[in-house]
């Protein structure tokens, strides 16, 4: 499966490349606090956010999220609002709403600004079809985030 994830994207250069999957690489490396990953190859630790589609198939369509799912999703939003942070200089905090049955929002707040507003549902299937989309979805958000800072740095560098 590993060799799977380390595929070329269409313009040659790989996923892993990626400023976004570079920190959500560094936000799991920042998890382990014993060195039990230090041994894995990047690909191996994102390995849990690939969900193709017979994986997909195997996971009920209707459950509940089991906390590593709600920690992946966590690491997941973490690593876009510390993207728009490296981007732009202004502080982006997360912060989740989320029932036990996986519906939710989350939101990447700057200053007074909301920067990145995300519906979640059916979390328990939390993943993408593949390192490509991954990075895509990542980068998407990151993109939207610094493309709102910019439109409003007034709201975003606020601070009471």
């Amino acid at each position: 499966m590993a060799e799977a994830l380390a595929i070329q994207t269409q313009g040659g250069a790989s996923p892993l490349d990626s400023v976004f999957v570079k920190e959500l690489v560094k936000q799991w490396r920042a998890q382990d606090s014993y060195g039990t990953w230090d041994g894995k190859r990047d690909e191996q630790l994102l390995e849990p956010y690939i969900l193709d589609k017979e994986k997909r198939q195997a996971i009920p369509i209707v459950g509940d999220p089991d906390p590593e799912t709600l920690w992946r999703l966590e690491l997941f939003y973490n690593a876009v609002g510390l993207s728009i942070e490296r981007a732009t200089g202004v502080m982006v905090t997360p912060m989740m709403k989320m029932s036990h049955e996986g519906f939710g929002r989350m939101v990447l707040i700057a200053g007074r600004l909301v920067v990145v507003n995300k519906q979640l549902r059916d979390v328990h299937r939390f993943g993408f079809p593949s390192l490509e989309k991954l990075a895509e979805e990542g980068e998407k958000f990151v993109a939207a985030g610094v493309e709102m800072i910019n439109k409003y740095p007034e709201v975003a560098k606020y601070s009471a």
